[in-house]
C-alpha cells in the first residue's frame, strides 16, 4: 500500500514543474502568449495550495482507499484532457483537474503513512515519501526538455496515461481503509475563505515576477488574501469542530518545524527558479542543458532522503537539520560569484551540495513535528504544514525573482553608452545581469541562515505525543 500510495504521489508531483520548458513549444502550439501559457502552471499552483486545506476534512470525512482511488481517476481524467486537448481552454482544464487531485493524493499519502507507522519508524517512511517530494519535482524540467527536443508535448503528458492507469489498477488491491472516519458537516464559509484567501495570496505572489510589487493588481490580490485569512484563522479558532484545526500551533514544537520547512522551501525554490533562468540567459545553455545542470542537484534529493529519515529515526531532527542547513547555505555562496564564463561543474556540484542540505533538513523536520501531534490531529497538521510551504514557495519565488529583475534594471548602464560605446555597454549590461543574480543568490543565503538560526530551537531527542498512535 504504501509503495502504490508512494508511486502515486511521485506520478501527480511530476506534473507540477514538467510544463517549465515546454512553454514555447505550447505557445506556438495554441497561439498563446507567454503570460497566458504560463497559468498552466500558475493556475496549478494556486488549485493546489487551495486544495490542500480542504484536504484535512476530506481525509476525516472520507474512507482513505475511496479518497485516493478518486484522486488518481481525477488526475487521469485531467492528464487525459491536456494530452487530447485541441484548445487552450481544454489543456488549461486539464491542469486544473490534475491540480485537485495532486491536492488531496499528496497529503493523504503522508497522513496515511504518519498513522500506519509508530513514531520511531515514521523517519525513514517519510524519508522515502520524500524521495517522491523532492526527486520528482526536481526531474520534471530535465524530463520535460528531453521530451521536448525529441517528441512532441503531447507526449509530457500522454507517457503519464499508462502509468496513471496501472496505479490505479494496483491500488484497487492494495489500498485499505486505514483512518478512522466520521460525518463532520462541511463548513460551507470556512471553505469559501479558505479558498478565496489563500487563492489570493498564491495569485497576488505569482503575478509579482510579470508585474512588480507596486502594481494594483498585485497589491490587492496579496490584501485581500490576508484580510480573508485573517477572517478564516479567526472561525476556525472559535470553531468546536474546525475545518481546518489550527490548534496544532500550540505545540510548539510543530510550530517551530513548520516554520523551518517553509524557510528551507523558499531557498531551494527560489533558486531552482533564478539559476535556469541565469543557466539559459546569460550563459546561452539550452533548457535541456539546464535540466541536466540540475539533475545531479534532484537525484541527491532522491538517494540522499531515505538515508536522512533513517538517521532521524536515530538521532532525531536537531543535528540533521543544523548540518543540513549549514550545506544549504554553504552550497548556495559560491552562487554570488557565477559570470558568463563560469564552468557549468561548479553549478552542477554547488547546487548537488544544497540538495544534500534539502534532503537533510525538510522531511526529518516535517516527521518531527508530525510525532508531537496527536494522531487525530495529523491530518490537520499535515494540511497546515503543506498549506505553509505552498504559500513559501509562492512568496520566495516572487522574492527572488522580483529583486532579481530590480537590481538589474538599476544596475544598467545609460542608453548613452549604446551610441558611443556599444562594447562597453554590452559589458556593463552582462555585469548588471550578474548582479542581480547575486542580489538574488543572496537572499536566498539570508533564508537559509535565518533556518540555521531556527534550528537551536529544535530538540535533540524526538518529541513524541504520547497519543501520536501506530501500530506497534
Amino acid at each position: 500500500m504504501v509503495a502504490t500510495m508512494i508511486s502515486g504521489a511521485f506520478l501527480t508531483i511530476l506534473s507540477s514543474t514538467m510544463l517549465a520548458t515546454a512553454y514555447p513549444a505550447l505557445m506556438k502550439a495554441f497561439d498563446a502568449s507567454t503570460s497566458t501559457v504560463q497559468w498552466l502552471t500558475t493556475g496549478f499552483l494556486m488549485v493546489n495550495g487551495v486544495m490542500i486545506p480542504i484536504s484535512a476534512w476530506l481525509i476525516s470525512r472520507f474512507s482513505s482507499k475511496t479518497l485516493y482511488m478518486t484522486a488518481m481517476f481525477l488526475f487521469l481524467i485531467g492528464t487525459t484532457l491536456a494530452f487530447t486537448a485541441n484548445e487552450f481552454g481544454v489543456i488549461f482544464a486539464g491542469r486544473i483537474i490534475q491540480a485537485i487531485a495532486v491536492g488531496i493524493s499528496m497529503p493523504l499519502a503522508q497522513t496515511v503513512n504518519l498513522s500506519i507507522f509508530p513514531p520511531e519508524k515514521r523517519g525513514t517512511i517519510m524519508g522515502t515519501l520524500g524521495l517522491a517530494m523532492g526527486l520528482a519535482p526536481a526531474i520534471g524540467p530535465t524530463l520535460s526538455g528531453f521530451i521536448i527536443d525529441s517528441y512532441s508535448w503531447r507526449m509530457l503528458f500522454g507517457m503519464l496515461i499508462p502509468i496513471n492507469i496501472l496505479v490505479i489498477i494496483v491500488a484497487f488491491f492494495t489500498v485499505k481503509k486505514v483512518l478512522p472516519t466520521s460525518k463532520p458537516s462541511l463548513d460551507i464559509i470556512s471553505a469559501v475563505l479558505s479558498t478565496v484567501g489563500f487563492g489570493a495570496l498564491l495569485y497576488g505572489f505569482s503575478e509579482v515576477g510579470d508585474k512588480g510589487w507596486g502594481s494594483s493588481v498585485v497589491i490587492i490580490s496579496i490584501l485581500l488574501g490576508l484580510v480573508v485569512i485573517a477572517l478564516f484563522v479567526v472561525r476556525q479558532l472559535k470553531a468546536e469542530n474546525p475545518f481546518l484545526n489550527l490548534r496544532v500551533f500550540k505545540t510548539k514544537a510543530f510550530t517551530i518545524t513548520s516554520l523551518l520547512s517553509a524557510d528551507v522551501n523558499v531557498a531551494m525554490v527560489g533558486v531552482e527558479m533564478v539559476l535556469p533562468i541565469y543557466l539559459q540567459t546569460v550563459r546561452g545553455d539550452s533548457a535541456l542543458e539546464s535540466g541536466l545542470t540540475l539533475l545531479p542537484g534532484a537525484l541527491m534529493i532522491g538517494i540522499m532522503s531515505p538515508i536522512t529519515g533513517r538517521i532521524f529515526d536515530r538521532i532525531g531532527a536537531k543535528r540533521l537539520a543544523m548540518s543540513g542547513l549549514i550545506l544549504l547555505t554553504l552550497g548556495t555562496v559560491p552562487f554570488l560569484f557565477l559570470t558568463k564564463n563560469t564552468p557549468v561543474l561548479f553549478p552542477v556540484i554547488t547546487y548537488a551540495v544544497r540538495m544534500v542540505g534539502v534532503a537533510m533538513t525538510l522531511m526529518p523536520v516535517t516527521t518531527s513535528g508530525m510525532n508531537a501531534l496527536s494522531l487525530d490531529q495529523i491530518s490537520h497538521g499535515t494540511a497546515v504544514n503543506n498549506t505553509l510551504r505552498q504559500v513559501a514557495s509562492s512568496v520566495g519565488t516572487a522574492i527572488l525573482v522580483s529583486i532579481l529583475s530590480n537590481v538589474t534594471k538599476n544596475s544598467m548602464p545609460g542608453k548613452s553608452l549604446l551610441d558611443s560605446m556599444p562594447l562597453l555597454y554590452k559589458e556593463h549590461a552582462t555585469n548588471a545581469v550578474l548582479n542581480g543574480y547575486a542580489a538574488a543568490f543572496l537572499v536566498a543565503i539570508v533564508f537559509s541562515l535565518i533556518g540555521l538560526v531556527l534550528t537551536f530551537f529544535l530538540k535533540n531527542e524526538n518529541t513524541v505525543n504520547p497519543l501520536a498512535g501506530g501500530d506497534k
